[in-house]
């Protein structure tokens, strides 16, 4: 049985008085999978709303979220939040995932409430005080199997239900049951049921806890929901130069560049933001591929290339982002590694002072640290190919940017409008261009401190 905090124990004991609590849903799952369970869901058979509610009362805040649900919110005295709620029927009125009539029914048993649930795994439910599993769907076995199988044909009914397989599979490195995804396929045309928020909550989650993100993006073609996000399915098919990508095409490199880049410390350790804002840069990385992609001579023989394609791949990134419903502020950082992302390769010899600097400024408010988990992944998606000479370049680069502070932050103009002033200069429309040309000897290195852009500001106007 799980761990339950002391005040969900205190809850539970008060409210099997009156009815039959039940921990379900991804608490249970999680548990099995030997993870920790941080969410706990308890539905309650037996009891009226009324009953349920009052019996909760004593113990904190409680938030009728739902009553036509039959959800009841309690935030405990020690802070924790928890939901408990009556099992109910569900049956579909009308289009989309909001077209439901739920109908509460303190009745039901066990095996008909969890019918409703979307998948086996997450249909099993335990009892908080002896431990028994009760698992009328096989949830168990398909655990142990790492499989996603629909838990009945009320599945159909919410074509939500595709990208939560979407996600699942990518964050518990599931399967999807052939019978599963052929249903699924029958759903294609049910995605434009679907609001924009819905959508990116999935891929939210997808970006931010995946394990195995590639088994999300094969869920997507295998149940034909490929085709929903057309800058991500131009990508199966388009070539790839043997000799550099043996794993294939660009789909393919994508997903194991994904793969890669859950590997890396450096992205397992950082927050949320950071890794949703990386994953869905290595996702779109190459989408500028199917467009550039040409066969040309180069060193001596006729090849795959795809000359431009970084540059190419930004506003692909950015209508991706908008398709489906990513926040406009994670829109820049994205898109400036995408197009920034082979800057390992087009470079000097060395990275000098001035090109860290630049770089550092193209690709505001990412940063030089995140890039370099870009190139990383992309470069680990070539298996069998290694490049040590490609990890020496990339370990370059992070080293000058630390060296000039910016691995984590972009240039900051020293010079300002203030110095003008303090200079007899009026302000008006004539200190933009005297500024920014300050700023480009700044990211030359004429100065690099307050007192030496004023001593340049002096001479550039000529009151040395």
């Amino acid at each position: 049985m799980p761990p339950l905090p002391a005040d969900l124990r205190a809850l539970l004991d008060a409210v099997r008085r009156v009815g039959r609590p039940r921990l379900v849903g991804g608490g249970v799952r999680d548990w099995l999978l030997g993870l920790e369970s941080k969410d706990f869901d308890i539905e309650v058979a037996g009891v009226d709303f009324d009953q349920l509610h009052h019996v909760l009362g004593p113990f904190g805040a409680t938030d009728v979220v739902g009553r036509s649900f039959g959800v009841i919110k309690v935030r405990s005295h020690g802070g924790a939040e928890y939901d408990f709620s009556l099992p109910r029927r569900e049956s579909k009125t009308g289009a989309g995932h909001r077209g439901f009539a739920v109908t509460p029914d303190a009745a039901l048993s066990d095996a008909d409430a969890a019918a409703r649930r979307d998948f086996t795994v997450n249909a099993i439910a335990c009892d908080p005080f002896t431990g028994e599993l009760i698992d009328p769907h096989g949830g168990q076995a398909d655990l142990k199997a790492r499989v996603l199988r629909h838990t009945s044909a009320a599945f159909a009914e919410d074509p939500l239900r595709v990208l939560r397989a979407f996600q699942l599979a990518a964050r518990f490195d599931f399967t999807l049951a052939p019978a599963t995804a052929a249903l699924c396929r029958s759903m294609a045309d049910a995605y434009a049921e679907l609001p924009v928020e819905r959508v990116w909550g999935e891929w939210d989650k997808w970006a931010v806890k995946s394990v195995r993100p590639s088994r999300g993006l094969a869920v997507l073609e295998e149940t034909g929901w490929l085709r929903h996000f057309p800058e991500l399915a131009a990508l199966r098919g388009t070539p790839q130069e043997p000799e550099w990508h043996p794993e294939g095409d660009v789909f393919t490199h994508t997903q194991l560049c994904l793969d890669a880049l859950v590997a890396l410390a450096g992205w397992q350790a950082a927050p949320p933001a950071t890794r949703r804002g990386l994953m869905l840069a290595v996702l779109a990385h190459d989408f500028g591929k199917p467009g550039t992609t040409v066969q040309a001579e180069k060193r001596g023989k006729l090849r795959w290339v795809s000359p431009g394609h970084e540059a190419a791949g930004g506003p692909l990134a950015e209508t991706f982002l908008r398709r489906i419903g990513a926040p406009p502020d994670t829109h820049p950082p994205i898109v400036a590694l995408v197009v920034n992302h082979l800057a390992h390769h087009h470079g000097q010899a060395e990275f000098t002072d001035t090109a860290v600097r630049r770089l550092a400024r193209r690709l505001a408010p990412a940063t030089i640290e995140e890039l370099a988990l870009v190139m990383l992944a992309d470069d680990g998606g070539r298996p069998p190919l290694t490049s040590p000479e490609t990890w020496t370049r990339i370990a370059q680069l992070q080293a000058k940017a630390q060296a000039l502070a910016l691995e984590h932050t972009a240039p900051r103009p020293l010079v300002m409008g203030r110095h003008l002033v303090a200079l007899g200069h009026p302000p008006g429309p004539a200190f933009k261009p005297v500024l920014d040309e300050a700023f480009e000897a700044q990211l030359d290195g004429a100065f690099a401190d307050e007192a030496g852009g004023v001593a340049w500001l002096r001479h550039r106007l000529g009151q040395d």
